[in-house]
């Protein structure tokens, strides 16, 4: 009967690297040693002892759209915080189901302490904003949909 050896100090490294980067989950894998540690939706952190998966291939109707591939998507010009008001005591610039025209500025993008105006490329109904304020953006991510 072979003893499973628990590294607890990784374990509690991994946890302070999820709670650090918002990360909800995370996995190191040494030999035939693996630590994977899963935030549960409450918060809580469980460390699972991770066993060989067998995965397949998922149909294609169940794979997850990337939003930025949406015809409608406005992205992230550049990195930063995104801002959905134009100060925290203001109103936000739109919200979801709202009509929109073209070059309405639909958030802020702080970047280097400066704060870019994020427009509507095109007309339509702003179906889903996809940041929060305060939130980290990406280059290319997508902030918005538009249809």
């Amino acid at each position: 009967m072979s003893r499973l050896l628990v590294d607890a100090d990784a374990i509690r490294a991994l946890a302070e690297i999820l709670t650090e980067t918002g990360l909800t989950e995370i996995e190191i894998a040494e030999k035939d040693n693996r630590i994977r540690v899963v935030r549960a939706a409450a918060g809580a952190l469980h460390a699972v002892p991770a066993a060989p998966v067998a995965t397949a291939a998922a149909p294609a109707a169940a794979m997850p759209v990337d939003p930025a591939k949406h015809p409608g998507a406005v992205t992230s010009p550049m990195v930063g915080v995104a801002y959905l008001t134009p100060d925290p005591g203001s109103p936000p610039f739109v919200t979801e189901g709202q009509s929109v025209t073209a070059g309405q500025t639909l958030m802020l993008i702080e970047a280097m302490k400066t704060f870019n105006q994020i427009k509507a490329p095109r007309a339509g109904t702003l179906k889903t904003l996809l940041v929060a304020s305060g939130d980290p953006v990406e280059f290319g991510e997508a902030l918005a949909i538009i249809e």
